[in-house]
């Protein structure tokens, strides 16, 4: 049976950039909340060789869409990889709708697709450098590793207070907590679970949160490498955590930020 590789975000600039990976070794199929995104998507890949592709249009706060989407990869093959870049920056949307998409719908995601987990399969999630300047440890660690739980929204914009930007990052911090917490239910089913960490990348979200920003300016200013990563640069990382080669490598997250966070702790230092 072909290999699956279940792309969510799969219209935005990492998305469309891990699909012209691994379009390269199985089935992609593309998850996104906009059908004509998607159609555009699956055009481009296909001018660049890349034409095993499939989409389906989701949200992925609804558990009903997700399962759809889970039958949708079962009706195509055997999943190989859930790689779930779908999110929402601060500038993008009020807190609580960032708490529902970022940390909600992520459980949602795991919570489905651990069902066709088996050995070799492997889950990707998409966090930020912005999950490492919080705390690991403080009155919302427990919250964040539970997205499925009763009042979860609820709770989550009493402690980000209405604001976007501490929604974001708690909801990033989340990402890394369900990371680790999940990693021995998926080592269970022979399959492993990790995260990736963006820095500020040249994507169409990134462009907007950087001309909105200051934050955004001052870290790249502070970013050792002294640019913004490209697309390219986080499907490369992505595609070796989904490889043979990162076989023993689960429940951790690989910050790709040039640097970012490392030096941002230095300052605050």
């Amino acid at each position: 049976m072909a290999e699956v590789y279940v792309i969510t975000g799969g219209s935005g600039g990492m998305g469309k950039a891990i699909a012209e990976l691994v379009g390269k070794k199985g089935t992609v199929l593309l998850a996104d909340i906009s059908e004509e995104r998607l159609e555009q998507t699956k055009q481009e890949l296909a001018e660049k060789g890349i034409t095993d592709v499939y989409y389906q249009t989701v949200d992925i706060t609804d558990k009903t869409n997700v399962k759809a989407l889970a039958d949708k990869a079962t009706s195509l093959g055997t999943l190989k990889s859930i790689i779930h870049t779908a999110g929402l920056s601060p500038t993008m949307a009020s807190s609580e709708r960032i708490t529902k998409v970022n940390l909600v719908g992520t459980g949602i995601v795991l919570d489905e697709f651990i069902k066709l987990a088996e050995p070799g399969t492997v889950a990707v999630c998409i966090s930020s450098m912005s999950g490492h300047f919080v705390p690991k440890q403080g009155p919302y660690t427990e919250v964040l590793k539970n997205p499925l739980a009763d009042n979860m929204v609820e709770t989550m914009e009493q402690m980000a207070k209405g604001d976007p930007g501490a929604a974001y990052s708690l909801s990033k911090l989340g990402v890394l907590l369900i990371i680790e917490d999940q990693a021995w239910a998926w080592g269970q089913k022979g399959a492993r679970i990790v995260s990736v960490s963006p820095g500020t990348i040249d994507t169409p979200m990134g462009r907007q949160e950087s001309s909105q920003q200051a934050q955004m300016k001052v870290m790249l200013d502070n970013t050792p490498l002294q640019r913004e990563g490209e697309p390219s640069e986080i499907a490369t990382a992505v595609e070796f955590l989904i490889s043979d080669a990162a076989s023993y490598i689960t429940g951790t997250d690989l910050r790709v930020d040039g640097g970012t966070t490392a030096n941002m702790a230095k300052l605050q230092s």
